[in-house]
């Protein structure tokens, strides 16, 4: 099932103002209301438990799957996980898209087909600015996402570990962008 083509023709809609977006919980059920509707032949739920597929919560980075996309029999389920910073926290924003993208990882070596990790941005600190290292290198320098990366803010000591290497490609306009980042087995 190629769920990645039904993201993008998702954001048509949305760049041609044919659906509303406007936090991430828009984005959630107009993408899930997007897949049902657009001849996807498998369940699309939101927030999902990771144990509803057989994996148990100490396996992974995070508990629950935005919008997870499986048959009957949950066989090759596919997770999609979401970002929509709405309140600046650029870096911290950042960290946690690292975070969604590790989670993915986790329940791609589980046994999930390829998933998918989506960012929605309206401020463009996401995407351009000054700074262009640190965590900021992925989103605005087109940097891969790899390796060890450290909370920049706060309590620094938490950190993620991405055993891939993704690269952040920024769509859209002036106004809105977003960024579809494909996970598989690596």
């Amino acid at each position: 099932m190629e769920i990645r083509s039904h993201i993008e023709a998702f954001f048509q809609r949305v760049l041609e103002r044919e659906t509303e977006i406007y936090n991430e919980f828009s984005l959630q059920h107009e993408l899930g209301l997007h897949l049902r509707t657009a001849g996807v032949d498998h369940k699309v739920q939101f927030e999902r438990p990771v144990e509803f597929f057989g994996i148990s919560k100490s396996a992974t980075t995070k508990r629950e799957i935005d919008i997870a996309v499986f048959s009957g029999d949950r066989q090759t389920p596919q997770a999609i996980e979401l970002k929509f910073p709405r309140n600046g926290q650029v870096p911290e924003q950042m960290f946690s898209a690292c975070v969604d993208i590790a989670f993915l990882e986790d329940l791609v070596r589980a046994g999930f087909s390829t998933s998918y990790f989506v960012i929605v941005a309206e401020d463009s600190l996401f995407w351009q600015g000054r700074d262009e290292h640190g965590i900021y290198a992925p989103f605005r320098a087109g940097r891969p996402i790899h390796g060890l990366i450290r909370k920049p803010t706060g309590k620094q000591d938490a950190t993620v570990d991405i055993a891939g290497s993704y690269m952040v490609r920024w769509q859209g306009g002036q106004q809105l962008r977003y960024a579809v980042v494909e996970v598989a087995q690596v």
